[in-house]
């Protein structure tokens, strides 16, 4: 079964320099329907303008990654984690016992655009942990390329809960398959383009909730970027 979450639906924070859409509830957006899905509990899609900033905030017992789409974000956190992410960078912090970070627009000019993931950690107390990664475009191109998975599998960033998450960019016609365990679930958030997901048709910011799929195949109508997120 898959359920379509459009992006039209999406909830949204809009500030003079932040335009903000919720996937699930966040902050004071709140939808019954969509409060979470499995252990994935938020995907932002933020563009952020020029000079646009949070201010340092803190964090709790959450694993936080951000995947950076087009621009630079500037990130400097309690743990000593700090520096530039462009796109390609994932960046995941474990929040356990307690982190503070502040993230900015590192151009005073140019927009941001990023996406940011939050994941429940499958135990709560952990000692706060900051890890970045670049991953070059020809290891995502065509082909799904894992960006975070438990214990790091294959050079990706550690998370701690039993998720995994993949990443393709996709040339017209050009079409990725993953597999599915009877007892695993699934998300497909199309970052851009368009992408028939077994035959379903999601554009730049629809997301999809599956289960009880055998496999996933994504196919692109034009070039397109995805996340796929493979879930206990």
């Amino acid at each position: 079964m898959i359920r379509l979450r459009p992006s039209s639906e999406r909830g949204a924070t809009q500030t003079g320099w932040l335009d903000s859409r919720h996937t699930f509830s966040f902050n004071r957006y709140l939808d019954p329907a969509w409060t979470s899905f499995r252990s994935l509990r938020v995907i932002n899609e933020d563009r952020i303008a020029g000079g646009g900033r949070f201010d340092s905030h803190p964090h709790r017992d959450m694993e936080i990654l951000t995947w950076i789409l087009s621009g630079a974000l500037e990130h400097e956190d309690s743990t000593g984690g700090r520096g530039v992410l462009r796109p390609g960078d994932l960046q995941k912090m474990s929040a356990g016992t307690g982190i503070f970070h502040s993230e900015a627009n590192a151009s005073p000019s140019e927009p941001l655009h990023l996406l940011q993931i939050w994941i429940l950690p499958s135990q709560r107390g952990l000692k706060p942990h900051y890890v970045e990664k670049h991953f070059p475009l020809e290891e995502r191109r065509n082909r799904l390329r894992l960006l975070a998975s438990p214990g790091g599998r294959d050079g990706s960033l550690p998370v701690h809960q039993s998720a995994e998450l993949w990443t393709a960019v996709l040339d017209e016609g050009r079409e990725v398959e993953h597999p599915l365990a009877a007892d695993r679930h699934a998300w497909l958030q199309v970052a851009s383009g368009e992408v028939e997901l077994n035959g379903i048709l999601l554009r730049a910011g629809d997301g999809a909730a599956a289960s009880g799929e055998t496999a996933l195949r994504s196919r692109a109508r034009k070039t397109s970027e995805l996340l796929l997120f493979d879930l206990g």
